[in-house]
């Protein structure tokens, strides 16, 4: 299964994809921000998106509503990570199509079983 990491923090990516590694998942790749994110989405097929929501120059919201609104990308899981927990974004993430959504800090059990609730 191949994975894309989106965040704007370097050590955040590494704790996701060590996260990822520990539950076996070891095709992991990363990108710094929503832009960098969609040119790869666009050049490449994965099985996963796990992104972060605040982000510029385009927001993890921003990258999600992009990947759904294309036809060909539409249907790809997608996880939404935050420090927030409120319940508005919450909502606008599903309303705009998060299969998931994790709330900053967790653990590799939380993201396994976020992981396995979307490709299941």
């Amino acid at each position: 299964m191949k994975i894309l990491v989106v965040d704007d923090y370097p050590t955040m990516r590494r704790i996701v994809r060590n996260l990822l590694d520990q539950i076996g998942y070891k095709d992991v790749e990363e990108a710094g921000n929503g832009v960098e994110a969609l040119e790869k989405i666009k050049g490449h097929r994965y099985d996963l998106v796990i992104s972060d929501w605040n982000m510029e120059p385009m927001t993890g919201l921003e990258l999600l509503k992009n990947v759904r609104g294309d036809a060909a990308l539409a249907k790809t899981p997608f996880i939404m990570v935050t420090a927030e927990s409120k319940a508005e974004n919450v909502v606008a993430a599903k309303q705009a199509g998060a299969s998931q959504y994790i709330v900053k800090p967790f653990t590799a059990e939380t993201l396994k079983a976020k992981i396995a609730s979307v490709i299941n």
